[in-house]
């Protein structure tokens, strides 16, 4: 069965950090590239960061420097580490494999908003 949870969205202010976590089925996770995308309100979905199955890792322009997304395969998790966020960063957060297309199955995702 394809389950895919995001969670460890929430409020923060400019400047601050949120981990996010994906826990992902098996049949989803193994031997796939994984990503985090976000769609902010009025806008396309969007890849913010992959990985790759042998770690290799890619980051959208806007995030680069800023945040970290890791895997645990043991576990069959995704993570993003955000740093320094920026109210451009609110949106709704989604992890899925690399590529991903709009009719894959989706998560609920986890809405982080960035405002003061």
């Amino acid at each position: 069965q394809v389950q895919l949870v995001e969670s460890g969205g929430g409020l923060v202010q400019p400047g601050g950090s949120l981990r996010l976590s994906c826990a992902a089925s098996r049949i989803v996770f193994t031997n796939n590239n994984m990503a985090w995308y976000r769609q902010a309100p009025g806008k396309q979905r969007e890849l913010v960061a992959s990985i790759l199955v042998i770690g290799m890792t890619r980051y959208a322009e806007s995030v680069k420097g800023r945040f970290t997304i890791s895997r645990d395969n043991a576990k069959n998790t995704v993570y993003l580490q955000m740093n320094n966020l920026k109210p451009e960063d609110t949106a709704v957060y989604y992890c899925n494999k690399d590529p991903s297309w709009p009719q894959d199955y989706w998560g609920q995702g986890t809405q982080v908003t960035v405002s003061s």
